[in-house]
């Protein structure tokens, strides 16, 4: 270190110094829309794979060509659709187009939501502290656990018999 500190009040110009730089470096986020003014976002869950485009409009969700309420027949897998909105308080504000891919019914509800909750923040990055403790922005990594040799599934035994 270069510059020594022989003072308090040094020091309190150094530290107001390294705060007034370490704000220009955390410059607020930039919009991320294309030229249709759509976000768009990935979201996985299990095996499930979900590409999700937002843009502004009348809340209308439509999955695989199908609207939400037809593809995700239980109303449970439907208020998952609708929580990363419900959580940024933005209800019928974005339409939602979605393609995904693999996994059951479950893990592509799941799927869908983190896309949709990326996308969100993507297009209107003030909604990232609302989405973030909720947890929507972090991929849920639990997966199925592979089947071992020796062993009737992941981890059960086959029937012991002493006799």
């Amino acid at each position: 270190m270069a510059d020594e500190i022989k003072s308090l009040d040094a020091l309190s110009e150094a530290v107001s110094g390294d705060a007034a730089m370490s704000l220009e470096m955390a410059t607020p986020a930039e919009p991320v829309r294309d030229a249709l003014g759509r976000s768009y976002a990935t979201g996985k869950r299990k095996d499930a794979v979900a590409r999700v485009w937002i843009r502004p409009g009348s809340g209308k969700v439509m999955v695989n060509g199908k609207d939400m309420s037809v593809y995700f027949a239980r109303p449970v897998l439907q208020m998952i659709l609708r929580q990363p909105f419900t959580v940024a308080g933005v209800e019928d504000e974005f339409d939602v187009i979605a393609t995904v891919k693999g996994g059951g019914l479950s893990g592509q509800a799941g799927a869908v939501k983190h896309g949709i909750s990326k996308a969100l923040q993507l297009y209107e990055p003030s909604l990232r502290g609302a989405l973030k403790a909720a947890g929507f922005l972090t991929r849920d990594s639990r997966v199925v656990e592979r089947k071992k040799f020796g062993r009737r599934k992941a981890r059960r035994s086959f029937q012991f018999s002493k006799r």
